[in-house]
């Protein structure tokens, strides 16, 4: 009998080792985030600090990961980090933006969970409270593909992280009390390469090696555009998605928007300039820093090599000429061209157009006429709990109602697994650049004028890109293809930092009437709860 107990010990012990086993791994992070003095272009500022870091720190990681975040926020005022690009599979209540999420209080700690499931690619996080953004605490996110999973190029020598942005010589309090007077903010100071100004980064290279590129446009308004002198760049992956490998000598990057490129030092052995410069600007900020041979014979030579300005029709081609490499594996050993987004048929057309104008006499922005106003409680809190009274499902139209801005907390309803057609219509004379938290999406097309519904007689429904975030050129549209399939809150945005603020965004409520656990997690165990969901229990420990 006790021979027998103990056979089954040993296959109960066997079952449970097997499970722990196979779970994917974890990485942890401990994380301080300060106030400091940075002086990127010249003057002392106010930067947000993480580790003692300006950008913060770089998260590496490999498909499935577990990241365990523990962030202590030692600022005077709440703060919150979102992940861009990083889909939250099940778990908007991680995404870090106010609509899913409470602020950490100042003195406080709270601990992301996030796993980086069934996706590869290059991301960035930064905070998304109270422009926050403006002042830093802002890093790159790598997911590298599992061993066992082919890469459709060669280890490259190095793996460098750009995150280029424009940038104020204002502290972010005092670009927030503009914007909460209901006033514009003045065109950007300048443009920063990895949070420094003018030559005030170099990348030191191998001669006959090459090296992938992970570019970010952090900024807070404007595309830029990059580009290094002599060198080409092959375009090798796009927000998770393998591309075609297309050779560009320079490429726009739209603000929100990641892209991996691969450099091959081919070049005599000396320094080249790399260059950043604004797109679509009367006034063109330009950046540079510093490729550097390390048998360097020499500095950099000639003036910095010139690039686009305000031409669009170089940029859609450009934009258009991206595409998804249908034969790549994936984050999956099955090729990306295997999902047939192009023989779904939509069940739904969404139609979003952008305006700006004033309420009460203050600036706002908004979306098919609303401009977003946050609840008093996150929404995905206030729903996980059904408290009512914080926002209405519905209270955004489908489409453009033509009306004036008016002000509302504005979510849209959305049928777990529906697949829909989004169209972004952009009758303003700026470009856009927006995100949908919680997705990837099939940029099917985009052309200047009006869309109509033969419009869609143009897509690209073989081998569109898939990203979470698309610029809308001035007086354009952009259309994409989405599977809702990931039940949850997710932000839709613009990444126009100030229109953000002052109300271009709303919520994609994603629901199943089943609410199981298959669909979506429960809210979080250590999850902090505020506004009328304050005392609340989360679920038993």
């Amino acid at each position: 009998m006790a021979l027998n107990s103990f056979r089954a010990f040993l296959s109960i012990f066997s079952l449970l080792f097997t499970i722990v086993a196979a779970e994917d791994p974890y990485r942890f992070f401990t994380w301080n985030v300060t106030f400091g003095d940075i002086y990127p272009l010249g003057v002392r500022q106010q930067g947000i600090l993480i580790n003692g870091q300006f950008p913060g720190p770089d998260i590496y990681s490999v498909t499935n990961d577990n990241l365990i975040i523990n962030v202590y926020n030692s600022l005077t005022e709440p703060f919150l980090l979102s992940w861009s690009g990083v889909q939250q599979r099940r778990n908007s209540y991680e995404d870090g933006v106010y609509g899913t999420t409470c602020p950490i209080p100042p003195g406080r700690n709270f601990t992301y969970i996030l796993q980086v499931k069934d996706q590869i690619g290059s991301f960035f996080y930064f905070p998304s409270l109270d422009f926050h953004k403006a002042a830093g605490g802002f890093g790159g996110i790598r997911i590298l593909s599992r061993p066992r999973i082919p890469v459709p190029f060669p280890d490259p020598a190095g793996d460098i992280t750009v995150l280029i942005g424009d940038w104020y010589k204002a502290n972010h309090t005092t670009l927030k009390a503009i914007l909460d007077r209901g006033k514009k903010l003045h065109f950007p100071d300048g443009i920063l390469i990895n949070g420094r100004g003018p030559n005030g980064v170099s990348f030191t290279v191998e001669q006959g090696k090459t090296y992938r590129f992970r570019i970010s446009n952090v900024g807070l308004q404007n595309s830029l555009n990059f580009r290094i002198q002599d060198h080409k760049m092959v375009l090798v992956e796009v927000e998770g998605t393998h591309t075609l490998q297309t050779t560009y000598s320079s490429l726009d990057v739209h603000v929100g928007q990641s892209y991996s490129v691969l450099v091959t030092a081919d070049q005599p052995a000396q320094d080249f300039y790399v260059v950043v410069s604004t797109r679509f600007t009367s006034q063109v900020l330009t950046t540079t820093g510093i490729l550097r041979y390390s048998n360097s014979a020499g500095p950099v030579s000639g003036p910095p090599p010139g690039g686009p300005t305000i031409q669009i029709d170089w940029s859609l081609n450009q934009a258009r000429s991206i595409r998804t490499n249908l034969t790549a594996s994936g984050p999956r050993p099955n090729p990306q061209g295997s999902y047939h987004y192009g023989m779904i048929n939509t069940s739904r057309t969404i139609r979003l157009a952008s305006s700006a104008g004033q309420v009460n006499g203050k600036q706002r922005y908004a979306v098919n006429s609303v401009s977003f106003v946050p609840g008093d409680t996150p929404l995905k809190v206030a729903d996980f709990f059904k408290i009512g009274g914080v926002f209405r499902v519905g209270s955004i139209s489908n489409n453009p109602t033509g009306g004036g801005i008016y002000l509302d907390t504005s979510v849209m309803g959305a049928d777990f697994r529906a697949f829909v057609e989004i169209v972004f219509e952009n009758p303003e004379d700026i470009i856009q650049s927006w995100h949908i938290d919680g997705y990837s999406f099939f940029v099917v097309g985009m052309d200047g004028g009006l869309w109509t519904a033969n419009s869609r007689n143009q897509y690209n429904l073989r081998d569109a890109v898939a990203r979470s975030t698309t610029q809308v050129y001035p007086k354009s549209w952009t259309a994409i293809y989405v599977a809702l399939d990931n039940v949850g809150m997710w932000n839709v945005r613009s990444e126009f930092w100030a229109r953000q603020y002052l109300g271009q965004q709303f919520y994609l409520r994603v629901y199943s009437p089943v609410e199981s656990i298959r669909d979506e997690f429960p809210i979080p165990k250590n999850a902090l709860l505020c506004g009328k969901a304050s005392g609340r229990r989360t679920r038993p420990l």
